[in-house]
């Protein structure tokens, strides 16, 4: 697997401050993406085991919420095996740590068994994400006011609901995306 990027520090792609790791490899094309040179599988660096210990060591400090995926698409098949790997060892090293991931894929249609982009690494990964945002990038849809998404078609979805972990984040934190929705569309009574 290649990766395009890094961010060490990313406050657009989940609640707090986030680790993000933007995979190579996109079939989706979605007119209008903004990471179009993610789309090939060549792009950017290989993935290495020294890689994967840097993003480990940059979740370490407490004030990083989480790691998000990102990319390209990390639910391409070519993608799954190696950051199924990844993901289990920031669920064992840091479990109070939330995953967030986006994929242009949808949840039941292509995510679950018999989907498009089921494989017998599928069901884990999806078992240590906590936030799954799908659906495929929407041109005609794009709202630049949405929370953590592009356009007005794709969901965040919890996949595991859960209450506040021992270091209080994360609680709620769909649930606070949505409220945060409703103040700016000005759609929560609030004056």
């Amino acid at each position: 697997m290649n990766y395009a990027e890094i961010k060490e520090y990313d406050i657009a792609n989940g609640p707090g401050v986030r680790v993000s790791l933007f995979v190579s490899g996109c079939r989706n094309a979605c007119p209008g993406c903004f990471n179009p040179e993610t789309w090939d599988f060549d792009y950017g660096r290989t993935y290495t085991l020294e890689t994967e210990d840097r993003i480990l060591r940059l979740l370490m400090p407490e004030y990083i919420e989480g790691l998000t995926l990102l990319g390209g698409e990390p639910f391409e098949p070519e993608n799954q095996a190696v950051l199924v790997g990844l993901l289990r060892k920031v669920k064992q090293i840091y479990p109070g740590k939330s995953v967030w991931c986006y994929t242009g894929y949808t949840y039941e249609r292509d995510l679950l068994h018999g989907g498009d982009k089921y494989t017998s690494h599928t069901d884990e990964m999806l078992s240590l994400i906590d936030v799954l945002v799908d659906g495929r990038f929407l041109l005609a849809e794009k709202d630049i006011t949405l929370l953590y998404r592009g356009s007005r078609n794709q969901r965040i979805l919890d996949l595991h609901p859960r209450s506040a972990d021992s270091s209080g984040t994360q609680a709620g934190a769909v649930d606070a995306v949505e409220q945060i929705a409703e103040i700016a569309r000005g759609d929560s009574g609030w004056k």
